[in-house]
């Protein structure tokens, strides 16, 4: 009998069992490497699960604000001449003839007590601030014109005194500060003097900004 057979299957045993030992190694090899392979993936996951990330935000760009409306400035009225004998009321007072320049008339035979009355005078979103006088007189005592609002007995908003001009149709244009005045007003122009003569004529009136 061949004394070499045994020896020679023990060798193929051993090699069949180191084949197989290794198979298993590589089995359990590739099993770990499957386990690390899951394990490395599942912060993945969960932030798959919680949803997608978001870029950072940007400022948004920055719009230009719009300017503010302006209200636009209120228009001045210009104020036409007021004829003295075109007034509403004309008390205690005359018209005349006068010799001015531009002709027409003039009021005249004025006491202290009388007045003239303008209804409805608009003055506007623009105060008016001053208000110019032609006037003419020939007497020896100086009066005084008066600028009141809405009633007779008003509180003055502008006055001026009036001297002898040199005659009653020597003329001359005098000029009243006003108390600024806005809005519509039935005006009233008003004389005072320090006694009961006549002290004055009045040709026109003119109110200015």
């Amino acid at each position: 009998m061949d004394q070499r057979t045994p020896t020679v299957y023990r060798t193929r045993s051993w090699t069949n069992r180191n084949r197989a030992l290794i198979g298993v190694g590589g089995l359990a090899l590739l099993l770990v490497g499957y386990g690390i392979g899951r394990w490395q993936d599942t912060p993945s996951s969960a932030a798959s699960a919680a949803g997608p990330v978001a870029p950072p935000s940007s400022a948004a760009p920055s719009v230009p604000a719009e300017p503010t409306p302006t209200t636009p400035a209120p228009t001045p009225v210009k104020y036409q001449v007021l004829q003295a004998e075109s007034a509403n009321e004309l008390a205690g007072i005359q018209a005349q003839d006068t010799e001015d320049e531009g002709g027409g008339q003039n009021v005249g035979w004025i006491n202290r007590g009388d007045h003239l009355r303008f209804d409805n005078f608009v003055f506007g979103d623009v105060p008016a601030t001053k208000a110019k006088f032609r006037v003419a007189s020939a007497a020896g005592v100086s009066g005084r014109i008066q600028v009141r609002l809405d009633t007779p007995d008003a509180d003055p908003v502008g006055e001026l005194s009036v001297s002898n001009t040199g005659g009653w149709q020597t003329w001359r244009t005098d000029v009243a500060a006003l108390t600024p005045v806005t809005g519509t007003h039935t005006v009233y122009i008003t004389f005072t003097a320090p006694d009961d003569s006549e002290f004055m004529n009045v040709n026109w009136i003119q109110f200015d900004h």
